[in-house]
């Protein structure tokens, strides 16, 4: 079963996927895509690594999403993706340009973002992916935010789609989106 929990910043979102991730009973592997660029990352990274169980594997990507879940997902496993729109973000500003993505930033996002979705279509396992809803605030005034804003919104529609469940956290509370038919 693969699952996508949305929420804005701070709403739960990675907590619920690893209380999903513990309470499936499976061996589980932590995929983090994050980057400690700066010390507040690097303190979040560390809150993150503290609170998951110490038996839980790890495996740091922040670009090639797809490949690790091809190499990690099995059955018997869960993976928890955390997060989907840190990794947005390390593709957009790897070669970026002043304000826009380089070209060849916004190529491989799309190649990145495809792979994905195929990986996730014949992908064993559990998967569990969080993702940051950042729809619902004001529209970014910045070239590179908006273009971030309306990835992040094209990619959440597309990887829902490819989920059977979804669920949207605020204020450490789970609304189900959509679940898996009975």
């Amino acid at each position: 079963m693969r699952e996508l929990i949305l929420g804005g910043s701070r709403s739960g979102k990675s907590a619920l996927a690893e209380r999903r991730a513990a309470d499936s009973g499976l061996a589980v592997t932590y995929i983090a895509t994050a980057r400690a660029g700066d010390p507040e990352m690097a303190a979040r990274i560390a809150h993150h690594r503290a609170r998951r169980p110490g038996h839980w594997s790890l495996v740091e990507e922040p670009l090639q999403l797809a490949a690790v879940l091809e190499r990690h997902a099995a059955p018997g496993c869960c993976l928890v993706v955390d997060c989907l729109t840190l990794w947005l973000s390390n593709l957009l500003c790897a070669d970026r340009d002043g304000e826009e993505p380089a070209p060849q930033a916004l190529q491989r996002l799309e190649q990145e973002r495809d792979a994905l979705l195929a990986a996730l279509a014949l992908a064993p396992g559990r998967i569990v992916l969080v993702s940051n809803e950042v729809g619902m605030g004001i529209v970014p005034l910045g070239a590179l935010t908006r273009r971030f804003s309306d990835e992040a919104g094209r990619l959440n529609q597309a990887v829902a789609a490819a989920c059977e469940r979804v669920t949207l956290v605020v204020a450490g509370l789970p609304y189900p989106l959509k679940e898996p038919p009975s």
